[in-house]
């Protein structure tokens, strides 16, 4: 025979009052039916779990071992019920959460901060890829959200703008243009580029592009490389200079120098990106508190 809640919950009113009635009346079941109930649990058992006459009832050795399991898995019982209800309210649950360079030195950091503080439940998985892989990633539904070189246009996506960041040069400390206080796009017109690689930057090398033909040039691209960290490492060696964002400014290596550039005064926007038809609650939550965020 199976053995199922109303079982251990008849053994439990038994097992605590030591009192056939009054568990009965705890239940609201019939005296006999609770007799039944505790007779099919020890016959399913195979051991007897009570002692009981006319004036006493009293644990079995083997009935204060299964008076103890039975409390445990009530109370996993409980649990698991509770966490599923918040779960439904979006409480507890899981995100997937992808990010770029830009993103992990700019906002991020004080958006999952805050949002934790907000949500301790919601548990969230991290992956650092480019805007390319995090596209194709949010299509297959193996991340929740992205953060990523915008701006991003599809119809089976939601975006909102979460950072601006101006461009601005960096050399090396040992550069001739190091020792400025600003400088000029033209400055960088003959300078060999350190980049991020195509493969991996290319939204990001597009708008480089059009900032230095904004200028009357292109960048002369000496090395590509996989990510900032890799990029001013070169440019510290002073193999070349880099144009990147402002946000770098939050996170640089020593034997670097960042400088303004007096005429690139547009912005790059890091956007956070997610299907729009989104499916759990910890999803809607976490894009209802995105769009709440001020850049």
């Amino acid at each position: 025979m199976r053995i199922d809640i109303r079982h251990l919950r008849a053994f439990l009113a038994v097992a605590e009052l030591l009192h056939f009635r009054q568990a009965a009346e705890r239940l609201n079941l019939a005296q006999p039916a609770l007799s039944r109930t505790i007779q099919q649990l020890e016959d399913a058992i195979g051991v007897p779990l009570l002692t009981r006459n006319n004036r006493q009832v009293e644990l079995t050795e083997p009935g204060r071992i299964f008076l103890e399991e039975s409390r445990k898995l009530m109370a996993q019982l409980d649990l698991a019920i509770s966490n599923t209800r918040r779960a439904g309210q979006g409480e507890v649950g899981r995100l997937s959460i992808g990010y770029t360079d830009f993103a992990i030195t700019g906002k991020l950091p004080e958006i999952l901060k805050a949002f934790k503080s907000l949500h301790p439940d919601i548990k969230i998985n991290l992956f650092f890829g480019s805007t390319e892989e995090q596209l194709a990633l949010l299509d297959e539904g193996r991340i929740d959200f992205a953060f990523l070189t915008g701006p991003n246009r599809s119809p089976r996506l939601t975006t909102f703008t979460v950072q601006r960041d101006r461009f601005i040069a960096v050399v090396s400390n040992q550069h001739p243009l190091a020792t400025r206080s600003y400088i000029e796009l033209e400055d960088l017109a003959e300078e060999p580029f350190i980049v991020g690689s195509m493969e991996r930057w290319k939204h990001f090398r597009r708008h480089l592009d059009v900032l230095c033909m904004t200028a009357g040039f292109m960048p002369r691209i000496f090395q590509e490389t996989f990510n900032s960290e890799g990029i001013f490492g070169f440019v510290a060696a002073n193999f070349g200079v880099t144009i990147h964002l402002a946000c770098a400014e939050n996170y640089i290596r020593k034997g670097v120098t960042t400088l303004p550039i007096k005429d690139a005064t547009n912005y790059l926007e890091t956007e956070t990106a997610w299907l729009t038809e989104t499916t759990t609650p910890a999803q809607r939550i976490f894009a209802e508190f995105i769009q709440g965020y001020t850049v």
